[in-house]
């Protein structure tokens, strides 16, 4: 094999070794504290509200790369928890941006905790050196994570 080739294989498992670990991490929902469980669609929205508040529905669902109707759902069930409010936008009348409520903005740390915890935990398993491999990877994983947030207009 060429090393061309080697480097599009390692690629490609790389990629599709990102896509199940993001898919495992997803599937997880994570018991936050103070909040009635949320499925993962619906915690993920709130992270996203929690980090980009003044978006649309629209905007948050391209952003997500979710139907606009599941977000609609999902925005509806988080609104109906008192942890996402509309507001109208003061230039367009018709425009209504999703923040979070002060339910939600004192809830963020724990969120953010039960997010990371079973990760966390994983992290324990490993050994030092993957460890070690793993804080090596932060800078790359987070440009790369930049890069598909701007593909998706995030």
């Amino acid at each position: 094999m060429t090393e061309e080739r080697e480097t599009a294989a390692r690629r490609r498992e790389v990629a599709i070794l990102l896509r199940d670990l993001a898919w495992t991490i997803h599937r997880r929902i994570p018991d936050v504290s103070g909040i009635d469980p949320l499925a993962s669609t619906e915690l993920a929205v709130l992270k996203h509200v929690l980090e980009t508040p003044g978006l649309t529905v629209t905007e948050l669902a391209r952003r997500m790369a979710l139907k606009q109707s599941n977000t609609s759902a999902a925005v509806r069930v988080l609104t109906e928890r008192g942890l996402v409010t509309r507001e109208g936008s003061p230039t367009d009348r018709r425009i209504s941006r999703l923040v979070p409520t002060e339910v939600a903005l004192a809830q963020d740390e724990a969120i953010e905790d039960a997010w990371a915890g079973p990760i966390r935990s994983a992290l324990a398993g490993l050994t030092g050196e993957e460890v070690e491999a793993l804080n090596a990877a932060v800078a790359p994983l987070q440009r790369l994570n930049s890069l598909l947030r701007a593909d998706q207009g995030a």
